[in-house]
């Protein structure tokens, strides 16, 4: 059975937890491929809310199996921590997850150095999370970074952490006068958080290759959205990992011949967190409305997020890069009450004209978006779960978009229970 791979189409943030949940209904295994806890995933069913950071949103379904893939980064007093809140409610997660012994691991050096860096660039910082992602992906790219299977010898795994700390603490004292994390209390936190992960720990790419020659549907989580790529987003803003298909067959080592189908979240208008052009940002009074009926605060920061309208030629990107065969819509319902809604169909720069985005960040941020104004409407759509609890002005903005873009928009997201979700079409059951 082939694998699917479902993505963020901007910069992040647009639900991929909620429909990652809802998919993996039907769905054996769910299995996250890049990232770390910078992600934060929002699932909400029965009343109760979950945020997810490392764990695969498949944890939820009992009968899911999970996979943390090896081009995620773990930390692992982030992850026990999450292991716990979620158990805590009832789930059992252990004999349901599998960590890549390739996973390399984030440190407390890691989030010591992304702190260090950001305050010493000041106007310039990328905005980071903080969570010390790309610093644990640059220990990776040097080839000295520790991996999830060095846990299993904790003697060897204390040697190496040690020798990376002393390496770690010379650039934190020298350069930027900081006191770095005390090697010996972090190591013996790693070491106790490691007697729990360390059953968890094994062949992810020999497992789900089983899976997928037994049948097995696999579902492929990706963190981040594609504007935020490491090589396609808008660079020096961006990630440290890829969140493309491409990302999944590298980050869990599924051959591309066994994608066949890939899923795209978008949201009804567009955000980003932290630096870095935006286009289509709204400073005013929209843009404010926008956060507060969407609850725009970063799931793992608690930081607002910027808001602005709809971007088609990030949307254009996204499709090239990523194939998508279907497109899922979100938070239609925070576009209740718009009497026109602006949709970004183009730029306008010094070069002219243009459908898509610039190579440069810089070009992008000087691009001025040209918007095509659709219809809004005032029935509420909060909570619709069929196409006929819609107001005809919001699926008249559905397919306006569909026919603008290509792929086949297949859900909509009415809110972020479960059940206010619309099927557009038969495609995804």
């Amino acid at each position: 059975m082939p694998a699917t791979v479902l993505v963020g189409c901007q910069w992040g943030d647009e639900g991929k937890g909620k429909f990652v949940d809802v998919l993996s209904e039907s769905f054996d295994v769910v299995a996250r491929y890049q990232g770390g806890n910078n992600a934060g995933h929002t699932v909400i069913f029965d009343g109760k809310k979950y945020v997810l950071h490392t764990l695969p949103s498949g944890v939820l379904r009992p009968q899911v199996h999970n996979v943390i893939g090896n081009g995620v980064v773990v930390d692992l007093l982030s992850l026990v921590e999450e292991l716990d809140e979620v158990e805590s409610s009832g789930l059992q997660v252990e004999g349901r997850l599998l960590i890549s012994g390739h996973a390399h691991l984030i440190l407390p050096q890691h989030k010591a150095l992304d702190a260090a860096v950001e305050k010493a660039s000041g106007a310039a910082k990328i905005g980071t999370t903080l969570r010390g992602i790309g610093f644990a992906y640059t220990d990776k790219a040097r080839r000295v970074g520790l991996r999830a299977c060095d846990l299993r010898n904790p003697d060897r795994f204390a040697a190496k952490y040690r020798e990376l700390a002393a390496y770690h603490a010379e650039i934190l004292t020298k350069i930027f006068q900081v006191e770095p994390p005390d090697t010996e209390s972090t190591l013996e936190e790693l070491l106790a958080a490691a007697k729990r992960i360390r059953p968890m720990i094994g062949d992810s790419v020999g497992y789900l290759a089983a899976e997928l020659s037994a049948r097995k549907n696999v579902l492929c989580e990706g963190a981040q959205g594609i504007m935020l790529d490491i090589d396609h987003g808008t660079y020096p803003y961006v990630t440290s990992s890829s969140p493309t298909p491409g990302g999944a067959c590298v980050g869990l080592g599924i051959p591309p011949s066994q994608i066949r189908r890939v899923i795209g979240i978008m949201k009804a208008y567009t955000t980003r967190v932290g630096e870095g052009p935006f286009p289509t940002e709204q400073l005013n009074a929209d843009g404010e409305k926008l956060r507060e009926a969407g609850h725009e605060f970063g799931a793992t920061t608690g930081r607002p997020r910027r808001c602005g309208w709809l971007d088609l030629p990030v949307m254009r990107r996204a499709i090239q890069l990523a194939g998508l065969t279907e497109i899922i819509v979100t938070k239609l319902d925070v576009l209740d009450g718009f009497d026109e809604i602006p949709v970004c169909t183009h730029y306008e720069s010094a070069d002219g004209q243009t459908q898509a985005t610039p190579c440069d960040s810089s070009d992008l941020q000087d691009s001025t978006p040209i918007y095509k104004n659709l219809p809004g409407w005032d029935a509420p759509t909060e909570g619709a779960s069929t196409p006929d609890a819609l107001p005809k002005q919001a699926i008249e903005y559905i397919r306006w978009i569909e026919r603008a873009l290509g792929p086949p928009i297949t859900m909509v997201s009415t809110g972020p229970d479960r059940t206010a979700t619309v099927a557009m079409n038969e495609t995804l059951f």
